[in-house]
């Protein structure tokens, strides 16, 4: 990742300014401490997704379970959590990890060790990707904690089918699971490349229909 970083002196009161960027492969310069909306480009966040492992990589298989998959499984659920949801909040549950492009996905140990900067930085990259694509900039709390729910349950899957955990300890951590909702959905381990596809593709579907 490309950084610069421009101090000015702290003395007779004059603030210090700081820039992180980083260049994407659509040629667009994201800056990490104030992205906006026109610095956003669905082919980058789908590509970095289909990279970015879930479960630091401690997951069984030959290729990584990515955001990406993870973020298709979590609209899946969230579709049958919410069968008469709009639209644009099928899209928000899409973008729900869409931050994790350019930041990473740090498992929750990590995160809090971190402290509130990974999350300040998170809020201001989600704000700019709704916007981007014509969500609002922060969406409702109810439809957040739906999303959220539906997050869990993904978790949960993905920590009983591929990291190992035992279902009475994913239930531990994530919560009951219900198999009305779960029912049919198995995880899937793809080349990367097929994971972009389909991520660009269902965001393409859902965009059309809001």
């Amino acid at each position: 990742m490309a950084t610069a970083a421009d101090h000015l002196s702290l003395k007779e009161g004059v603030v210090a300014q700081k820039t992180a960027w980083q260049r994407m492969l659509s040629g667009r310069r994201l800056d990490l401490l104030d992205p906006t909306p026109m610095d956003i480009e669905i082919e980058d966040i789908a590509h970095g997704l289909s990279f970015v492992a879930r479960w630091n990589g401690q997951t069984v298989g030959d290729y990584a379970y990515s955001v990406a998959e993870h973020s298709i499984l979590v609209v899946k659920i969230y579709e049958r959590l919410e069968p008469k949801a709009p639209m644009k909040w099928k899209l928000a549950a899409l973008l729900h990890d869409a931050p994790e492009y350019v930041i990473g996905d740090m498992i929750s140990p990590v995160k809090a060790a971190v402290g509130p900067g990974y999350e300040d930085l998170d809020e201001r990259l989600t704000r700019a990707i709704h916007i981007k694509f014509g969500l609002p900039a922060k969406i409702p709390a109810d439809v957040k904690r739906k999303i959220k729910a539906a997050d869990k349950i993904s978790a949960w899957m993905e920590a009983t089918q591929l990291a190992g955990f035992s279902e009475a300890e994913a239930t531990k951590f994530f919560g009951k699971v219900s198999s009305d909702i779960t029912g049919d959905l198995k995880l899937t381990l793809r080349p990367p490349m097929e994971v972009r596809q389909e991520f660009i593709d269902l965001h393409a579907q859902l965009l059309e229909q809001i």
